[in-house]
Order: structure tokens, then C-alpha cells, then sequence
């Protein structure tokens, strides 16, 4: 363990320089270049706003701040699990000529999400000034799914990164896969719509619904912890954490004969 902190110190730097590159290459040749971060999810929660209050008759004046707490935490685990995949592989070329402990790839680009995640979070606060809703002493809970959720993400892009390495067309499959996850998280829908036709366990066995409705319980409605999926979320991100290091630990000798 002493080792393992001797040598992250030692490529602190270089993890900080790979976190700044990945913001700016996000944005390059962008006009409005970070904005973006606070307009993508505004408008994404303006369309689907209009589209489901229609759909679903929803009369709820904070419906857009419940559509916003699902979509911006889905936004943060697809972008940056398909990100932390595509990390070994994106720097291939330096990771052939020089040596550097291989993780730092993988986490720089979860942390890079994790920062524009952080600055989208704004866009939620003006939302819910505007729409007027009234804080309780229940807001600062919010603190703890944003920070299991970094690490669930971690745990998963870990073993992404792993197996992406070895079979390219994950990178395709989990594309469809974030597509389920999004459908099975609540996003725009109610949960009571799932439940009442028996398929509530969907819900339950999504990790990321977990966080979700904690963070929608504190934000939102001024509810403690749901106890039974803050426990899921926290035994599933740790579980995926160790899997994923001990799998990246293992195979990450041969990635270079297959980048």
C-alpha cells in the first residue's frame, strides 16, 4: 500500500495534466467551449420537459428538477464509463514509449467527467431557485450519492477498461447498454409506473436508480435515505472497485501487445 501512494505522488502531476487535457479536448473548436456543460442538460431537460408533461399529464411545477436529478447523474456514469473504456486504448501510443502506472489513464478520465459533472450541478441549483424549491435540512444528504457515485463509476470503467482492451466491440455493446440503464433509472417516468405492473425489481437491481432516488429523496422532496438502496449503492460501487483493480492489476502487462 505504501508503494501503491509513493507511486500516485510520484505521477500526481501527470494525472492533473491528463484531467486538464481531457476538459480542453472536450471542448476544442467549440465556440461556446464550457458553456456547453450548463446548456447540454438545460435544454435536454426543457425538451424532455415538454415531451413527457404531455405524455405522462404531469402538472408538476418541479417536474424539470426531477427530470434534471435523473438525467445529469446518468449523463455523468454513461460519459464517463464509456470515457474510462476508451482510455488504454486512446493513449496507446505513450503508454508503448513510456512508462507510467497504466491506471492513471482510465481514473484521469473519470475525474475529468467528474469535474464537468460538478459544473453542470449549476444548472440544477438555478433551476430549482427559479422553480422556487424549498430547501430542507435533508439537502446536504445530497453530498453522499455524489460521492458513491465517482466511485461506482471507477469500479466499472476499471473493468471496462480491462476487457475493452482484449474484446474492441465492447465498446459498442456498452453503448447499448447505457441505453437500457437509462430506461431502467427512472429519468423521466415515475417508479410508481414500473412497480404497479411488477416490474419493480428492474428498478431495484439498477445501481445507478439507487443513487437516484437518494439524491432525488434529498434534493427534491426533503426525505432522508432510502436505506435499503443507499446500502445497495455502497456494497455494488465497493465490489465493483476492488473487481475492477483487481482485474486491471492482473491483465494490465498484456495491454501492450494488444493496443
Amino acid at each position: 500500500m505504501k508503494q501503491a501512494i509513493r507511486n500516485f505522488m510520484k505521477y500526481r502531476y501527470l494525472l492533473s495534466e491528463l484531467i486538464i487535457k481531457d476538459i480542453k479536448l472536450k471542448y476544442r473548436r467549440s465556440y461556446l467551449g464550457i458553456l456547453w456543460t450548463l446548456l447540454e442538460p438545460l435544454l435536454t431537460m426543457l425538451v424532455l420537459t415538454v415531451v413527457f408533461s404531455q405524455v405522462y399529464n404531469r402538472q408538476d411545477k418541479l417536474f424539470p428538477v426531477y427530470i434534471l436529478t435523473g438525467r445529469l447523474l446518468y449523463s455523468y456514469f454513461g460519459n464517463a464509463t464509456k470515457a474510462a473504456m476508451k482510455s488504454i486504448r486512446k493513449n496507446g501510443q505513450m503508454i508503448k514509449k513510456v512508462y507510467v502506472p497504466k491506471y492513471i489513464y482510465p481514473l484521469a478520465s473519470v475525474i475529468s467527467q467528474y469535474i464537468t459533472f460538478l459544473i453542470s450541478l449549476i444548472v440544477l441549483f438555478v433551476v430549482s431557485l427559479v422553480l422556487k424549491l424549498q430547501p430542507t435540512k435533508y439537502m446536504i444528504g445530497a453530498i453522499v450519492p455524489l460521492l458513491i457515485l465517482p466511485v461506482m463509476v471507477l469500479g466499472i470503467g476499471l473493468i471496462l477498461a480491462t476487457l475493452a482492451v482484449f474484446f474492441r466491440d465492447l465498446e459498442y455493446l456498452w453503448g447499448v447498454v447505457l441505453m437500457i440503464i437509462m430506461y431502467c433509472s427512472a429519468i423521466f417516468y415515475e417508479p410508481s409506473r414500473v412497480v404497479k405492473n411488477g416490474y419493480g425489481w428492474i428498478l431495484d437491481i439498477n445501481p445507478l436508480y439507487s443513487l437516484i432516488i437518494n439524491f432525488r429523496n434529498t434534493v427534491i422532496y426533503g426525505q432522508p435515505f432510502d436505506m435499503q438502496a443507499l446500502t445497495y449503492s455502497i456494497v455494488f460501487s465497493v465490489a465493483s472497485l476492488i473487481i475492477g483493480v483487481w482485474m486491471f492489476y492482473k491483465n494490465q502487462d498484456k495491454f501492450i501487445l494488444n493496443i
